[in-house]
């Protein structure tokens, strides 16, 4: 990780305070598990895949609460430099806009600043991972029926942050020296959902001209 984005994250400037795992649960060992395979370099496709043994929905949950985290972090780097000015759309260029559309406020899908749009991302995903109806933490809680579409939903918007920072926001992550650690994080989220297939392929189009090229 460069310098400067070590002193960035070393501020810990997230929207939302990381959602960490118990120490001697299920979840922190899986959390351990996943690092470690980051950590010894190996293949990311590779490093997705489910350990022998494991279940797929706690293995799927650990990786969502990482990707929450970690595309917090991303975002807090760049946050400064979007605004309601910069950004009066969350976009991802002029072929992509995305509405915000949720089951209070904003019942039809409506047009948002990205700033504005963030914000409700995060408190939407992270009211959905601190929900125990959702994210069972205690070992022998099943997992309820919607968890997988809940799951889908959370990365499918996860993505267009990453969209919306790739194709705006570019220039600012590479002037700070991130943008290999920014690209290693896409490209273990990309193989995650690719993996278990929680992202529909179209959904992924924004950011196929990203990786032409880079053997991805």
């Amino acid at each position: 990780m460069s310098h400067a984005l070590k002193q960035v994250f070393n501020k810990d400037k997230t929207f939302r305070p990381k959602r960490k795992f118990e120490p001697g649960t299920q979840r922190f060992e899986l959390h351990k598990k996943a690092q470690a395979s980051l950590n010894a370099g190996l293949d990311l496709k590779v490093a997705v895949q489910l350990p022998p043994g494991e279940e797929q929905n706690d293995w799927v949950a650990v990786h969502v609460v990482d990707f929450f985290n970690r595309i917090n972090l991303i975002y807090g780097t760049i946050s400064d430099y979007c605004t309601e000015q910069s950004c009066p759309v969350m976009s991802g260029g002029p072929k992509y806009e995305y509405r915000w559309q949720d089951e209070h406020k904003y019942r039809k899908p409506t047009a948002l600043s990205a700033p504005q749009y963030m914000n409700l991302l995060m408190d939407w995903i992270e009211v959905q991972i601190n929900n125990e109806d959702i994210f069972p933490t205690n070992v022998g809680t099943p997992f309820p029926k919607n968890f997988l579409p809940v799951v889908k939903k959370i990365l499918s918007r996860l993505f267009r942050v990453f969209v919306h920072v790739y194709i705006h926001h570019f220039d600012r992550i590479t002037q700070m020296g991130s943008e290999a650690h920014v690209n290693t994080c896409y490209k273990h989220f990309y193989y995650f959902v690719k993996e278990f297939n929680l992202i529909d392929t179209k959904e992924l189009e924004p950011l196929v001209s990203v990786w032409v090229g880079s053997g991805y």
